[in-house]
Formats: structure tokens, C-alpha cells, sequence
């Protein structure tokens, strides 16, 4: 038997990136997955057409989580199984103001906007999925997971912006609160990485400079590697598996060392 067989995996933004990486793995290893996007509905295809080859039950629901249908239309796929047994967190926006000094680079809706989707969104996902997540505990005597993807911004304040730093600082916050409140049915942790190479940092760079910000972040890390999205899936799948049973309220730093920085 594979790791997750029999278990149902809900991912909010599971179309790219380190999202499309963790629900394949799920996929792989035996997971039927409910795969969302809001605006690349190719992508999430083929994402979708990963996990199918894989011989996974797929579906996908277009879905914004910052708005409370959204999160309704997710939990509504997840009620025709009757029960949630994982739910991950992944969906995440930023604004980009990386003059941490210039407090103008910022406006209040660019904070709103970005909390409402890295925050608010996981909070509403949880609201509505709980039900079908503790079926889940009752069906099996297991406690069912729930992993929020947060970042090394929300530990150290390094980011793309204020805003999104704050709103991962949140988050990470909000995975302890939950973690106590929810207990012993539903297990809630958190995931930071550092850099990845995914379209989230090649979207804003050009190539030269894509491949300047990896030299540096080899030149930075005590691993000194830049992490892949698979790196991190690899990480976080150990967060809503069995292996991780006694693991609840905890955020787990998967940055190849860049938050201890190198030895001068």
C-alpha cells in the first residue's frame, strides 16, 4: 500500500509551482486530491493530468479563497467524499516593495489584499472543511492534518514586502492558536521555506538576474543550494503524514539553512 491510500487531500493554489509539486507527490503516493486555482486553469490541467497518471481520483474547482464562496465551492468538493483527511494551505499572493524603508511603497488595500488571501483565506478554509476534517478523525481514530505554507519571511521579516512578511508572521501564529483549539482531532503546522526556484521569483526577474539571486542564496545558505519545489514538497508531505503524528503547532524551517546564514 502507499503512504496516503484511502485519504483525501484538499490544496488551495495546487496549479504551479511548489502547490503543483506537493499535490503530485500526494497523488503518487496514493492520495485522491482536490486541486484549485483562481486564475491558471491550464496550468491546473495539467497539474490535474499529473495526478491522473499517477492514478489518482482528481478533481478541480476553480476558487478565489479570499472570498468566503470560494472556500464554501472547496469544502462543497470535499462533502461529496464525505470526509477531508488533509488540507493544505498554499494559496498565497504578495505586493512587491522590497525598499522595506520607503513606508509609501504600500498602501492599505495592498496590506487588505495580501492579508486576505495568506491569512484570512486559511482561516475561512478551516471554518468550512472542519466538519468533513473531523469525520475524518472519527472514520479513522487518526488525527487529520492541516498544513499551512507560510515562509522564512514570517520568522525573520525578509520579503518581497512588509505586508507579506506580516501576513506570514500571522499565519504562523494563527497555526499555533489552531493547533491548541483544534486538538486532538486535527493537527495544524506550518511550512517556511526560503528562496525557491519556482515562477514566483522568475515572474519578477529577469533571466540574469533570476540566476544572480540563486548564486547569492548558494553563496548565503550553509547548505549552500538553492531549494527546488520538490525539496520543499518532500518536507512538507512529512507534515501530513503518519510519520508526523506527534507533530501538531509546529513551523518547520525548510530554507536550507539561509535563517542561520554562513560561517565568515
Amino acid at each position: 500500500m502507499s503512504e496516503f491510500d484511502g485519504r483525501l487531500a484538499l490544496e488551495t493554489g495546487s496549479a504551479t509551482g511548489l502547490g503543483r509539486s506537493m499535490v503530485v507527490k500526494l497523488a503518487e503516493r496514493g492520495a485522491d486530491v482536490i486541486i484549485n486555482y483562481s486564475r491558471s486553469a491550464s496550468d491546473a490541467e495539467e497539474t490535474a493530468d499529473l495526478c491522473r497518471a499517477a492514478g489518482a481520483g482528481v478533481q478541480v474547482v476553480q476558487a478565489d479563497v479570499s472570498e468566503a464562496a470560494g472556500c464554501r465551492a472547496l469544502a462543497d468538493a470535499a462533502a461529496d467524499h464525505g470526509r477531508l483527511d488533509i488540507l493544505i494551505n498554499n494559496a498565497g499572493i504578495t505586493r512587491h516593495a522590497i525598499d522595506h524603508q520607503d513606508l509609501n511603497a504600500l498602501s492599505k488595500d495592498d496590506f487588505l489584499d495580501v492579508y486576505a488571501v495568506n491569512v484570512v483565506g486559511p482561516w475561512q478554509m478551516l471554518q468550512v472543511t472542519k466538519p468533513l476534517l473531523m469525520a475524518a478523525h472519527e472514520h479513522t481514530g487518526r488525527s487529520s492534518a492541516v498544513l499551512n505554507t507560510s515562509s522564512i519571511a514570517g520568522v525573520n521579516g525578509m520579503a518581497s514586502s512588509v505586508a507579506y512578511a506580516c501576513s506570514k508572521g500571522a499565519l504562523n501564529t494563527m497555526t499555533l492558536t489552531l493547533a491548541r483549539a483544534l486538538a486532538p482531532q486535527i493537527r495544524v503546522n506550518a511550512i517556511c521555506p526560503g528562496f525557491i526556484t519556482t515562477r514566483w521569483f522568475r515572474d519578477v526577474m529577469d533571466e540574469t538576474r533570476f540566476e544572480q539571486t540563486v548564486a547569492r542564496i548558494e553563496a548565503l545558505t550553509p547548505l549552500a543550494t538553492a531549494s527546488g519545489p520538490d525539496d520543499i514538497a518532500d518536507a512538507a508531505l512529512f507534515l501530513v503524514s503518519d510519520a508526523s503524528r506527534h507533530v501538531t503547532g509546529e513551523t518547520l524551517l525548510a530554507d536550507a539553512g539561509m535563517h542561520l546564514g554562513r560561517m565568515p
